[in-house]
């Protein structure tokens, strides 16, 4: 009756968590599609509107920092829901920013409220895994996918529509913020460590959690390697999200519409990389699946910013997104495996630097459109993809056995 009991439980929270994967997509990505209208509202320069965004990962990185104690202080059942719901109040005020300053804010509290919905997500994930006894991650990050690109989908349609900014924002928010509080009665109850008391540690290969002592260079060494991995990964969608619409718009010419397809399609690409990522990753293992996926990914944007054409950009920024589907969660899982560690701290290593890294990028990309072209500011993207060809031997030949 207990297993019953406890397996029932498992399933409503990861319906209920799914739901929150889906919201933490969705709410931000229908923004996206909106960004020359925000950029053109305001008037603001390349760099200007770079910067804005940046503050977005200034926010994740601030309060990123604190996330883990706020879970472990309320739990990530609590957390999750009350984050997206504040992500959703975020979303609605990028509308109400009369100026660059108070779109800075804006996107700050934004970026603040999204990187702790997202370790919450995740942390609860987690919970779920260890309940049910079996790997839940994957499929719930390509519902997160799912829910990105069914925002960025309407965020293009009403564009396209001409519908005010203000009444898209407010009713995607108000959706998603009801669906975050519905999905919150689904959650398992309690503190995050009542299934991992007790859980075999299956993700240090089954070693005692020790101090790294004198292999703490070597250890930090990789982490940070296997964090500028997941970072290029970042480094190519985070460009799709905030200039591939403004490229396609500004220098291709294509109609609001037609711009925000730069996003949806490498969403919706990713979401298939990491729908089939974990077939190929248990036949090839993660270093072939990575180096196939970058290889992809920079020849195809390459050959698009040497050939500008609507089409063609279009199309390279979908195998741009089927090429780095699966390097974000490689990434995670061999930190999380890197021996000698407490559990979960390689995960926060390659969070940061992940944020650090989303700082960094809209700004850089700005500096350079406005000295040259969005389209310079691009090669960022192949750029990225050789960096991973580089540094993808840090990842494991073969997938680690899991018990």
């Amino acid at each position: 009756m207990a297993e019953e009991a406890a397996s029932r439980a498992a399933r409503r929270a990861r319906l209920g968590v799914a739901g929150l994967f889906f919201a933490n997509g969705a709410l931000f990505a229908g923004a996206v599609p909106r960004y020359p209208e925000v950029k053109g509202g305001l008037d603001l320069s390349n760099a200007a509107f770079g910067a804005a965004v940046a503050a977005y990962g200034l926010g994740a990185l601030v309060l990123g920092l604190l996330a883990g104690a706020l879970v472990a202080r309320f739990g990530s059942a609590r957390v999750a829901p009350v984050t997206t719901v504040v992500l959703a109040v975020s979303v609605v005020l990028i509308a109400a920013a009369g100026s660059w300053g108070a779109l800075v804010v804006v996107l700050a509290l934004a970026g603040a409220a999204d990187s702790t919905a997202d370790l919450a997500v995740n942390a609860h994930g987690l919970r779920v895994e260890r309940l049910r006894g079996r790997p839940v991650l994957n499929s719930l990050h390509a519902v997160w996918s799912i829910g990105a690109v069914a925002g960025g989908a309407v965020g293009a349609a009403a564009a396209g529509a001409g519908v005010p900014l203000g009444w898209h924002l407010g009713a995607a928010a108000v959706v998603m913020a009801a669906l975050a509080v519905g999905c919150s009665r689904l959650l398992l109850p309690g503190g995050d460590r009542a299934e991992r008391d007790g859980a075999a540690p299956a993700a240090l290969g089954d070693e005692p959690a020790r101090s790294p002592g004198a292999r703490g260079p070597r250890v930090v060494g990789a982490l940070l390697v296997l964090g500028v991995v997941a970072a290029m990964a970042q480094t190519v969608e985070e460009a799709g999200a905030t200039w591939g619409a403004v490229y396609l718009r500004e220098e291709l010419g294509a109609p609001a519409a037609v711009a925000g397809l730069a996003f949806i399609v490498l969403q919706a690409t990713q979401t298939v990389g990491r729908l089939v990522g974990d077939r190929a990753v248990a036949r090839f293992g993660d270093r072939a699946v990575a180096r196939a996926g970058a290889s992809l990914a920079g020849t195809a944007m390459a050959v698009a910013l040497a050939l500008p054409a609507v089409g063609t950009t279009v199309a390279a920024f979908g195998a741009v997104g089927l090429g780095i589907g699966t390097l974000i969660p490689a990434s995670l899982r061999t930190a999380d495996a890197v021996p000698g560690l407490p559990p979960g701290t390689g995960l926060v290593v390659v969070g940061t630097v992940l944020r650090l890294v989303l700082l960094a990028n809209p700004v850089v990309v700005g500096l350079v459109a406005d000295a040259a072209s969005v389209r310079a500011g691009l090669v960022v993207i192949p750029a990225a993809a050789a960096l991973v060809l580089l540094l993808s031997a840090s990842l494991p030949p073969r997938p680690r056995p899991t018990s």
